[in-house]
């Protein structure tokens, strides 16, 4: 049986495709988080910051230390597509 010509290129182009869109995710440092009601591209804090060194943050100063966040990743925005809805609660109690 010989397998067309078609489905050969699909399956070599598929790996090459999650391979390059890894790289750019990981390039423009993005966290991914997929599932089957949503896609979840959160900012990720840059190893080479000067002010953070990659740690996300620092810690302030004072009586009641707090994380501040540093601006590498927390002023940028967070992209959500959604896929399927989520289905609704039961109004009744399972048992």
């Amino acid at each position: 049986m010989r397998t067309p010509a078609r489905s050969l290129v699909a399956a070599a182009v598929v790996p090459l495709a999650l391979a390059a869109a890894a790289t750019v995710l990981k390039a423009g440092h993005w966290r991914l988080y997929a599932d089957r009601h949503r896609i979840h591209l959160t900012p990720a804090a840059r190893r080479s910051c000067p002010d953070c060194r990659g740690a996300s943050g620092w810690w302030t100063g004072g009586p009641f230390p707090e994380m501040e966040a540093c601006g590498c990743w927390s002023e940028r925005h967070e992209l959500r597509i959604r896929l399927l809805p989520v289905a609704d609660p039961p109004d009744e109690p399972p048992f």
